[in-house]
């Protein structure tokens, strides 16, 4: 009974090892096929969006960042090298065999400028704000967004419901800013100034849409045109003042319509 057991644990260990050895063996193996030249990088063609970037010095540039081989190589590592590079939004990385990469890019679309003046952040079609070399922007104008960063999205959505309403005045909204009160406050193409006061966006644009649909009424009784507005306050609840060019009195849009 004793050389039975002795003969069971002799199998059991045998068996033990050979596998252990098959493991090794299989490591062995896999190590030398992941490190095997056959399946080092060759090559990675770079598609999609590559208007600031050009794809030769793309690919000059994140190669030497990436470590590893074929096998080896630590895909999501590679996919934050390239949305490193300045204008990259997005990259998508996959493999092709068997030793190449196929990289599709997505860049930021510059829609605005933000922040102050000089600084080299801008904000994209998604409402993202983002740092590249603002002197590479295509666009003739941007209009300037300012406010807490992670309120940038509110921010252009609001600038894209106000900017078609003075449109049909010929003005332009260039700059809109949040504070930090959550007063809404802008500057257009002719130099003046808007308070908006503070509200969700349907409740600002009402205010503005009032305001623009008597303010040619209100600048015409003192001989000019929409163009001479200097500054306007739309904080009032009966109401709005406003400044215009060559007018030395402050006008209150309520009593100007009544006169």
């Amino acid at each position: 009974m004793t050389t039975s057991l002795d003969i069971k644990l002799m199998n059991f260990t045998a068996s033990l090892l050979l596998c252990s050895f098959g493991l090794l063996s299989l490591g062995t193996l896999a190590s030398w096929v992941f490190q095997h030249p056959v399946f080092a990088l060759r090559g990675i063609t770079v598609s999609g969006d590559v208007s600031h970037n050009n794809a030769l010095t793309l690919r000059a540039n994140v190669a030497p960042r990436l470590s590893g081989t074929f096998l080896s190589l630590d895909m999501a590592a590679a996919r934050r090298a390239f949305e490193s590079v300045p204008w990259v939004r997005s990259a998508l990385v996959r493999r092709e065999f068997p030793n190449r990469l196929q990289v599709t890019l997505q860049e930021h679309q510059a829609v605005a400028y933000w922040g102050a003046e000089g600084d080299s952040t801008l904000v994209n079609s998604f409402g993202e704000v983002f740092e590249a070399n603002t002197g590479e922007v295509e666009q003739d104008s941007l209009p300037r967004l300012s406010g807490p960063p992670e309120q940038a999205a509110n921010l252009l959505s609001m600038y894209r419901v106000l900017q078609p309403l003075f449109e049909h005045l010929d003005l332009s909204v260039d700059q809109l800013e949040l504070t930090g009160r959550g007063s809404w406050r802008a500057e257009l193409d002719s130099g003046a100034v808007m308070e908006f006061g503070r509200g969700s966006e349907d409740e600002v644009v009402a205010r503005v849409q009032s305001f623009l649909h008597t303010l040619t009424q209100v600048t015409s009784r003192y001989g000019r045109t929409a163009a001479a507005l200097q500054s306007a306050d739309l904080r009032h609840e009966q109401g709005y003042a406003l400044r215009l060019r060559g007018v030395s009195t402050l006008v209150t849009g309520a009593q100007a319509l009544k006169k």
